[in-house]
């Protein structure tokens, strides 16, 4: 269902800290977002995330593939509360799961992720690690639609940060979170403007 609005509803999944859903609910807060963070949910009941979204009076849920007899069975109940909440858009921020068959088939061209690497290279959980060791002299961060594969969907925006010699891995993710915190928004802005549209592998910006 959609909302019967033209705001968008926006649910935003985080497994951990969640410092890009807070650069999400200050876009919004802002009066910047075009959307509305109707949900946050995690996985994880130790989530700092969700204590963010309690501060800011977002809605919150949690639960766990654990809680349930099978994996399937986790991603129908996600599925079913994207639905009871009425949700447009899919944010995943930071969350360490990947999105079952059921949210996928729901929300095709409608859930986006953020990466810290320049895709396709260094795909995964470890993209800033994996192009610091690999000794790259150029890494950045990636927001794109999510499809079946493992960050694999349709690029949205990508974002360069230069690595110097005298970069460690620490000051790269700081340099990786600032271009995170400032993309991230922007992206899920213009979908809910309007402004995406997805041409084969290609995102056009309107």
């Amino acid at each position: 269902m959609k909302s019967v609005d033209n705001k968008k509803r926006v649910a935003v999944f985080a497994s951990g800290f969640g410092s890009n859903l807070q650069a999400l609910i200050d876009f919004q807060e802002k009066g910047k977002l075009c959307g509305e963070i109707a949900l946050v949910f995690s996985n994880n009941d130790n989530a700092y995330a969700l204590e963010r979204a309690k501060k800011h009076n977002i809605k919150t849920s949690c639960f766990s593939p654990s809680d349930f007899e099978n994996r399937l069975k986790y991603d129908l109940k996600l599925a079913d509360l994207l639905e009871a909440e009425k949700i447009d858009l899919l944010v995943l921020a930071g969350y360490m799961l990947l999105i079952g068959k059921p949210v996928l088939e729901n929300y095709k061209n409608r859930i986006i992720n953020i990466h810290p690497a320049l895709l396709p290279s260094f795909k995964g959980t470890h993209g800033i690690k994996d192009a610091f060791e690999y000794g790259v002299k150029i890494t950045g961060v990636t927001v794109h639609f999510v499809d079946e594969g493992l960050d694999t969907g349709p690029i949205i925006f990508q974002e360069a940060v230069k690595v110097e010699s005298k970069d460690t891995i620490e000051s790269i993710k700081e340099k990786i979170h600032r271009v995170e915190h400032s993309i991230y928004p922007l992206a899920v802005q213009y979908y809910c403007s309007g402004r995406l549209k997805i041409s084969g592998r290609k995102v056009i910006i309107i």
